[in-house]
């Protein structure tokens, strides 16, 4: 998938220099994790031995953003196998270099060598390579994926899911009397995903999708649209505008231009389905000001991300908590004992995990749902309107 960035000027974030860029994704991030049930299959823990967990990360190769990405991972991981009490842990690493086949083989390794569940890898392409070679052994993985082509079986997703988030924002809005909605989208596989998410989440909220308008994915594309997307905007009675757009992609460009062709936020509630304060400079853009997006626990954030800079002395990348998820969830579980202590039924048990940057529990068809806050743009800082719930109400899904 392509991905529109911008560079330059005060914030780093100028139209003038919007450019096309190779490869994008949509969104991809202490207090105890509980033990709630049995986790999928693998062999029963033998609670005098350490439960070996191999922890499958993108680095070993020459892109140093993936080693990046592999060392913040592996960093909260080993936070994780630190904060365990009643259980020991035997973390394995294996470095996937990010390439599928590579994943595949490793999966097997890891096997070999013992491993009763695996956690990661990070890309949908290695998880989707992993899931059939783990299968075979009976073994489940907990992939920090967020795509949910690869969800089902034995591979379940700690990467936040768009439908929950969308379901969360929507229900947020019919709640504050802007739930007539129009969704604004890039013409890509990830805005079609990311559509059809919101559309469903519709359903279950009492919001309405009134109108969907998208643009080719380039910067011209956004310019050739505007006229058209005003239009419908202004004739559907959309009270809100909910974005599909990233930081990274075309949002500093929509918020920019939105406003000067008619689509004013003091006239529309502008919604993310991304998170808008990464990177913070996001949250100078002035035709954001006001808008609403969904975020993990704010405080609990803030928490993991303090210890994380107290022990490796840098801030952690926002996909390393779930690395400590994943790991602090299996110790958990694995510390319940059983004949089974890595079942699918565990996984999905209704009363979830909580974890390092809120609670989240997995479905049974192997996608997530995380207790998310509503914030608000305000003054360029991030104004939390309906805090995170701390636990789930009723069963899961």
């Amino acid at each position: 998938m392509r991905n529109l960035s911008r560079t330059g000027g005060s914030n780093g974030l100028s139209r003038r220099s919007l450019l096309l860029s190779a490869a994008a994704t949509m969104a991809v991030a202490a207090c105890d994790v509980p033990a709630i049930g049995p986790i999928g299959g693998g062999p029963g823990a033998d609670r005098s031995r350490p439960v070996a967990v191999a922890l499958m990360v993108p680095g070993g190769g020459a892109d140093e953003e993936r080693n990046t990405l592999a060392r913040n991972l592996e960093n909260a991981a080993r936070l994780a196998v630190a904060d365990l009490q009643g259980v020991e842990i035997d973390l394995r690493i294996y470095q996937t270099g990010g390439s599928a086949s590579q994943a595949a083989t490793l999966a097997a390794r890891a096997i070999n060598d013992g491993a009763q569940i695996i956690v990661g890898p990070l890309f949908a392409d290695s998880a989707r390579a992993v899931g059939p070679v783990a299968a075979q052994a009976g073994i489940n993985v907990l992939s920090f994926s967020n795509n949910p082509d690869v969800a089902g079986g034995n591979v379940f997703l700690l990467g936040p899911m768009f439908e929950p988030t969308a379901t969360r924002i929507l229900t947020y809005a019919a709640s504050q009397g802007r739930g007539r909605v129009m969704i604004l989208s890039e013409q890509s596989q990830a805005g079609e995903v990311a559509e059809r998410a919101m559309q469903r989440a519709a359903q279950r909220t009492g919001a309405s999708i009134v109108a969907s308008e998208s643009y080719a994915f380039s910067q011209q594309g956004i310019v050739d649209a505007l006229p058209r997307i005003s239009s419908t905007a202004r004739s559907s009675g959309a009270q809100s505008i909910f974005l599909t757009a990233n930081s990274a992609g075309a949002l500093p460009l929509l918020a920019e231009l939105l406003p000067e062709n008619g689509i004013s936020p003091s006239s529309f509630q502008y919604m993310g389905l991304t998170r808008w304060d990464i990177p913070p400079a996001t949250l100078q853009l002035s035709g954001l000001q006001g808008g609403w997006f969904a975020l993990p626990d704010p405080t609990l954030t803030a928490q993991f991300e303090s210890r994380y800079r107290a022990a490796y002395g840098a801030t952690p990348n926002a996909v390393a908590a779930l690395a400590y998820d994943g790991i602090a969830a299996v110790g958990a579980l694995a510390s319940r004992g059983g004949s089974a202590p890595f079942s699918a039924a565990s996984l999905t048990q209704g009363s979830g995990f909580a974890g390092v940057t809120g609670v989240f529990r997995l479905r049974a068809d192997g996608s997530n749902e995380r207790g998310l806050a509503i914030a608000e743009i305000r003054d360029q800082r991030v104004n939390v309107l309906s805090p995170a719930p701390r636990s789930f109400a009723g069963g899961g899904s």
